[in-house]
Formats: structure tokens, sequence, C-alpha cells
């Protein structure tokens, strides 16, 4: 996946250039977080951290990328000189990968020399954006229908290539059993899952033998795709050709519905495959499923067994962005505050506590001062230092490890899927006290 440093917006580095000339290099802090959680979200879940660090520690202009701005006639040569040298020097602290977490509240936090912590702003909303949005999606799912198989359909609806691989890597952390995209597998390790396509039993003359074909192709991994002409007499052909096939030493895995009534013809399916001797066989069952339409499912106990969910989550289609922010919040040893209309921000560097009841549920968080230590415990975590990852860190299964246990945290209120109460997150005394000290230093300044 592409790092290069050219993935900034111009404002970066125009600052960059102002910031160079004026000598304003001292130690910065910036945060990125949340402001409100979207329309029928009680939660969201902390993704993408691993990508960070990765960009982060490989940051560096190449020489193509230095020659290319040179061309472009908007950058001196002095900030050239500057930006064939710069790398990321700095410290991260952050919510480990799979961390639920609440509007108002840093995921991640940046401290290092101004010019480092500001050019890579837009990359590192990039990044955490999109698997965050994504995990937070996939999660809803994953709480709808714990025991059922869930894979990720949607690279072919994906906003691009990385989306793809993200949005794979983004809803395994949070419970999907694995992906449909191949490259998800080469790249993170995530189990692959497929069946076949319409196509390849339209090409052949009938559907029975495109059944033989693919089981004798394949014959370790078969799920056959019933619906292309008739659903239910598909199904009969599956169960008529399972003698033959097992003969042959090939056992029917499954079969998969694509449309129509999911509901009716689950249950007519079921039926036939019990009634042949196939009730080892699983039904799966895929296009245009979200959240909403397996909690429908799953009241009715449909007898489907897993879900290809595909473009509803990788593009997490009911709520397509997250209202994020990285926002300077000390500069220089002195706390700073944006105080814009709608858009205002609390000061200097934080932490967020997280209290529990006597069940171990989820009962409210506080953000506070990062020096100003309260109940509870600490969400935000030092992971990188001076630009290099401190120790190990998690591996995809152990941070999906994390995100299973913060999942089985959540409040039963906050699982629903719409008419989500607010979880409490309090604003501490001592925030609000510096946020005063702040407004009230500005005020005398200007």
């Amino acid at each position: 996946m592409p790092n290069s440093a050219l993935l900034a917006d111009l404002y970066q580095l125009t600052m960059l250039q102002g910031y160079y000339e004026q000598n304003m290099e001292e130690l910065a802090v910036f945060e990125f977080f949340v402001r409100k959680l979207p329309e029928n979200r009680g939660y969201l879940v902390a993704a993408g951290l691993a990508q960070v660090l990765t960009y982060l520690e490989q940051l560096q202009f190449s020489a193509d990328e230095i020659e290319w701005l040179a061309s472009t006639g908007r950058f001196k040569p002095a900030m050239l000189d500057r930006l064939e040298i710069l790398k990321f020097t700095g410290d991260v602290h952050a919510m480990p990968e799979g961390t639920v977490f609440f509007q108002n509240e840093p995921l991640l936090r940046i401290t290092a020399p101004l010019p480092e912590a500001q050019v890579i702003e837009s990359r590192i909303i990039n990044l955490l954006h999109f698997q965050t949005l994504i995990a937070s999606k996939a999660a809803r799912s994953v709480l709808i229908a714990p025991d059922k198989l869930l894979v990720d359909f949607g690279m072919r609806r994906a906003h691009g290539s990385e989306a793809a691989l993200l949005a794979a890597r983004a809803s395994y952390l949070v419970g999907f059993a694995g992906s449909a995209t191949v490259a998800a597998g080469m790249y993170f390790g995530i189990p692959l899952f497929g069946t076949m396509a319409h196509s390849f039993i339209q090409a052949h003359s009938s559907e029975s033998e495109a059944f033989v074909h693919f089981a004798e192709a394949n014959p370790d991994h078969i799920v056959f795709l019933i619906d292309t002409y008739d659903t239910e007499a598909g199904a009969q052909k599956v169960v008529d050709l399972a003698a033959a096939l097992h003969a042959q030493g090939i056992k029917i895995k499954g079969v998969r519905l694509d449309s129509g009534d999911l509901a009716d013809h689950a249950r007519k399916v079921r039926n036939i495959l019990d009634r042949g001797g196939l009730n080892y066989a699983t039904i799966f069952a895929s296009g245009n499923i979200d959240e909403y339409k397996l909690e429908e499912l799953m009241a009715e106990q449909v007898p489907i067994d897993g879900f290809g969910i595909g473009t509803h989550m990788d593009t997490s289609a009911d709520a397509p962005y997250l209202d994020c922010a990285y926002k300077l919040q000390e500069y220089a040893g002195i706390a700073r505050r944006k105080r814009s209309e709608g858009k205002a921000t609390w000061p200097g560097r934080k932490q967020v506590y997280r209290n529990y009841d006597d069940n171990g549920v989820m009962s409210g968080d506080t953000v506070t001062v990062d020096n100003s230590p309260c109940a509870g415990q600490p969400l935000l975590h030092l992971v990188m230092r001076g630009g290099k990852t401190v120790a190990r860190q998690p591996t995809l299964i152990e941070a999906g490890e994390h995100a299973r246990r913060q999942l089985n945290g959540l409040p039963a209120s906050l699982r629903q899927l719409s008419n989500t109460p607010e979880y409490p997150v309090i604003i501490s005394a001592e925030l609000q006290a510096l946020a005063k000290i702040v407004d009230e230093q500005w005020a005398f300044q200007v």
C-alpha cells in the first residue's frame, strides 16, 4: 500500500514553509478524536493504528518527490532542503486497536516538532478514519449474529484497492471470520472464503454439469451457488449429485443463496438438503446484507449458517463518514484551544479513563489532562518513542482478542442498532479549568 509523503493536503506543505522560515520547530501536541458519533451509533471501535505506525516510521520524501515539488514553483530551495531530510522523530500515544471509544475522546496523540506533527495530518486522519469507520460498522453485525460465520464480501464495491484491503482487515479485527479478498490473505494473514459466481453456471450447458466441474476442480472447498435459475431446483440438483461426488471422495460443504426472499428460500433449501441426507451441508447467504437485515433474519430464526457482507459494510453505507479531527492541543509547552463555533476543542494533552461496573460492563469515561490521574483504566498508551515503535506491537489476532473483550463489555443499550442512548463521557474539572485559563489568556492577548 502506498505511503508516499505526498499523501498530504497542500496546506500542510505551505504551512511547513512558514514554520521553517520562522524557526517554529518546538514540540507540538496534536490529538485525533471524533466530535460526535453518527446517528444510530452508540460506540466506535478504534482501528488503523498499525498502518499509522508503519507510515510514521517510513515517512520520507523521495528524490523524485522533491524534484516534482521543485517543479511546481511553490516552494523555496531552503524548504526543499528541509524536506529532503525530514523524518518523524516524535512520540505517539494511542488506544490499542480494537478499543471501544466515544465522542470527544482522543484515540491518538502525536508529540513531535511542529513541522513533523503538521505534515502527517491528512494521512493520519485518512488511515484512522477509514478503518475505524469500517470496524465500527462491522462490529454491529458481529454483535447481532455472534454465532454466525461472517465474511467480508465487499472488495468489488470498495472505494479503491487500499480501501478493500483495509476493510477486510478492519472487519476481521472486530470478529469477522475472514474475507473473499485474496490479497488480504497475503498481506494480513486473514482467512479466505469464497464460492462461485453465476457466470460459472451460465458458462455451462447445464447447472448440474457446472456443479460437477466445480467440485472436481475444487474438491476440498465446495459451496455451490444455487440461485442462478431456480433456487429450490438448484438445491435438489445438489442432493441428486451428492452420492456420485461422494463416491469420488468429494464431500459437499454447503450451498449459497444470493437473491430473493432469503428467509423463505433458506427454509425450503434446508428441508431439501435434510431430506436428501445433506443435513451437514451449510447454507451461506449474500446479497445486500447488512446488520439491519441480519437482525431481521436472526429474529426469525432463519436456518442460515453464514453471511457474506459486502457493499453496505465496506462503504459504511448508512454512516459513510465520521466527524473526526486532528487538532493542535499544545505548542511550545503552552496549551492551545480552537474556539470556532461548533468546533471548539478541549486544550492540552489528555488521557481517557474508563470505569466498569461489578459485572465488567462499561459504566462511564472521564477525559482529563494527562498529568491528572483519576479513577478508572487509562486508555491511551505509549506506542512510539523518538519515531520508533515501542517493543512489540500486538498482532492482528491479538488486537482482535482485545476487540472481542471490549465489545463484550458494552452495555446492552449500546448494542442496539437504533435509538441508542449517549454513553456518559465526563470532561473533568481539571480540563474545564485549563480551558478557562486558555480562554482568559487568549482574550488578554487579543
